[in-house]
């Protein structure tokens, strides 16, 4: 009699290892509901699961169902709420078209005709100030000197590079290089000023054209009055 329960309580215990084993890193209720069952079905008949400590597994199963429910709730809740934004946005977006605005990047697209507006902000005393144009091969065509009082500077680039000659087509990049009174560099970044002149819907959000380069709604800093 005591080798048939003690084998019974092996196969349990096996059986248990075995969903133990299957389920993720995470219990979920079913896993929970399982393992209950499974306890309840090999336990040994000599010294059965006591009502107390059954009671108390049975609470543990609903407070871990409650709690998946609400997750559950709050991931929909989410979801809703991240959908409305972005249908919002989405309407929004075509309102921009034509707007002035400045935004916290450093690269656009050059004509190859007229000028840019370039800009930053400086917050401490600077010496002296570098605004140095790069072309799309990460080659320097244009370092112009920049203002360094505090606040706002701009400052804008006509198209010629340093050998006077007309820079042609194509995207560009731009870093504000500002040297302090201990003649350390400091990084300060850059701002491009122009008008939007397109909305682009895309899987990963949307994104407006500004100087010919794609920039996200939260790189926009500035709208500026016509």
């Amino acid at each position: 009699m005591t080798q048939s329960i003690q084998s019974s309580t092996t196969t349990g215990t096996t059986n248990h290892n075995s969903v133990v084993g299957n389920s993720s890193a995470i219990l979920g209720k079913d896993d929970f509901l399982k393992m209950l069952i499974m306890q309840l079905k090999y336990q040994d008949p000599l010294n059965p699961l006591n009502g107390t400590e059954f009671a108390a597994q049975l609470a543990q199963f609903s407070s871990v169902e409650q709690l998946t429910n609400i997750k559950t709730n709050l991931s929909q809740f989410m979801n809703t709420n991240v959908a409305l934004a972005s249908s919002i946005n989405n309407a929004l977006a075509p309102t921009f078209i034509g707007k002035t605005v400045r935004a916290s990047t450093n690269a656009f697209t050059y004509t190859g005709t007229g000028s840019v507006e370039l800009g930053y902000t400086i917050s401490a005393p600077v010496e002296q100030v570098l605004i140095k144009v790069y072309d799309s091969n990460g080659t320097i065509v244009k370092v112009l000197k920049g203002s360094t009082k505090n606040g706002e500077n701009t400052i804008e680039w006509n198209g010629k590079t340093d050998s006077g000659e007309q820079a042609p087509s194509g995207r560009y990049t731009v870093t504000i290089e500002a040297i302090g009174s201990d003649g350390q560099r400091i990084d300060v970044p850059a701002f491009i000023y122009g008008k939007i002149t397109g909305v682009r819907f895309k899987s990963d959000g949307t994104v407006f054209v500004l100087n010919g380069v794609e920039v996200l709604l939260g790189d926009i800093v500035e709208i500026k009055e016509e």
